[in-house]
């Protein structure tokens, strides 16, 4: 039985910081100590996040377009998941002894008629200021939404994942003992048509194709790692109440109170998956891993 890892955004970036290859492969290698309670399970899949760094990616297009041709943005998450994949396996190696990782591009369909794309929720890319936004939305026409008390971010479309492609392709990896990198940043978004798989422009939210992949490749257990320790009720409230462990009832009812831009897809993924889901941060891990930290969703 396999355990799926979704890698949030600081396992590569911390607040302050520029994204910089240097202090992602350092964030990494922090990020690789803490997983080592995991890195001896026989069948380990690792995903990640892709937001800060697709943003980038536009960003560098954008300025750059004069002199080269600006990529859609469904090459853009082909580019930053090569990118990512390089810097996680080139962390997780020294850890792994005898132990073989490999990265799998992998592509993610879609349905080219999800309501998703009429209706972007996906933040990509660094935070601005209300005064920002207001500037960005007028000048180049992007949306923007507050996300989570910490500024303004571009949110594009998200479609529900319907299938891994390279499925079986992971499965006979991980089946074989390498620890696998695959689905990041959700996964390329692709639809079917006449027989091709073509690509989209679209974000699709990692954990929801995390818990995809694991419910597909029947994993134990499905470790969601983010920016904060647990689930909170009333998050940034004077009143917050971290929350050990939640029934798939007790999701349902908290669902409501939760930001489409962040931990609510994280819940979402946790009730799609039929297996256990820990929902918390990379930083306390091994307390979580005891039941001392952390959100657990029990079926």
């Amino acid at each position: 039985m396999s355990t799926v890892v979704a890698l949030g955004g600081n396992a590569l970036m911390r607040p302050g910081e520029r994204g910089t290859a240097a202090e992602q492969l350092a964030n990494l290698r922090r990020t690789v100590v803490s997983l080592r309670p995991l890195l001896a399970e026989a069948e380990l899949v690792i995903t990640h996040g892709n937001g800060p760094q697709v943003g980038n990616e536009l960003l560098r297009q954008e300025r750059a377009a004069d002199e080269a041709p600006p990529l859609p943005l469904w090459l853009a998450v082909a580019q930053t998941q090569a990118e990512i994949g390089a810097l996680i396996a080139s962390e997780l190696r020294p850890a792994l002894a005898e132990r073989e990782t490999a990265c799998v591009l992998t592509h993610v369909r879609v349905a080219a008629d999800d309501l998703a794309f009429d209706r972007p929720t996906k933040p990509i890319g660094p935070f601005y200021s209300a005064e920002q936004a207001v500037q960005l939305e007028r000048e180049r026409g992007w949306d923007l939404v507050s996300d989570a008390n910490r500024g303004h971010r571009r949110v594009v479309p998200s479609p529900s994942p319907l299938e891994i492609v390279e499925l079986d392709a992971i499965r006979r990896l991980a089946g074989a003992g390498t620890v696998t990198v695959a689905c990041g940043g959700g996964g390329i978004p692709v639809v079917r048509r006449e027989g091709r798989l073509s690509g989209v422009d679209a974000v699709i939210d990692k954990d929801r194709a995390s818990a995809l992949l694991a419910r597909e490749l029947e994993a134990m257990r499905l470790i969601i790692l983010t920016e904060v320790p647990a689930v909170y009720r009333n998050f940034g409230a004077q009143e917050q109440e971290e929350i050990r462990e939640l029934s798939r009832e007790d999701v349902e009812a908290l669902l409501p109170q939760l930001s489409e831009g962040s931990m609510r897809p994280k819940v979402e993924s946790a009730l799609a998956f039929a297996g256990e889901t820990l929902i918390t941060n990379i930083d306390v891990l091994e307390d979580a891993l005891a039941g001392h930290a952390g959100t657990w969703v029990r079926p």
